[in-house]
């Protein structure tokens, strides 16, 4: 089975959006100009060729262990974002295109996983308990 792709790896910020809006209470708006959702505190912040960087991305609160796990495994689609990154917050490059010694697409189930990971990280007990109920 081929894992699930986003439609458009030249904008991934619709498929981003639609995953972290199914989450539960989760609400959209922007901060430092740019589109972030937040529950109760931002989970995930859209990166779009952030102070340079060379990709769109974004970063996202991530479980202790996991942003050091994740871009030694694979730094070409992981990395640690500037300014939360000392707090073990992930950056996911999102805008891959498989082409030989760049980073693959972004695979739809991955991210989904990802964000999921990242809204347990900062969403009440309640809530999480939506998500295993």
């Amino acid at each position: 089975m081929t894992p699930a792709r986003h439609p458009d790896p030249a904008d991934p910020l619709p498929w981003l959006r639609e995953i972290c809006l199914s989450l539960p209470e989760v609400i959209e708006k922007l901060s430092h100009g740019s589109p972030s959702w937040f529950v109760r505190k931002m989970f995930v912040s859209y990166a779009e060729h952030h102070h340079g960087h060379p990709h769109i991305a974004f970063w996202c609160a991530a479980p202790p262990g996991v942003q050091e796990e994740l871009v030694a495994e694979d730094p070409s689609r992981f990395f640690r974002p500037a300014y939360v990154g000392h707090r073990g917050w992930l950056g996911v490059v999102l805008d891959g295109t498989g082409a030989p010694g760049g980073p693959p697409p972004a695979d739809r189930d991955e991210i989904t996983e990802i964000v999921t990971d990242a809204y347990r990280c900062v969403a009440p007990k309640r809530l999480v308990a939506l998500l295993d109920g």
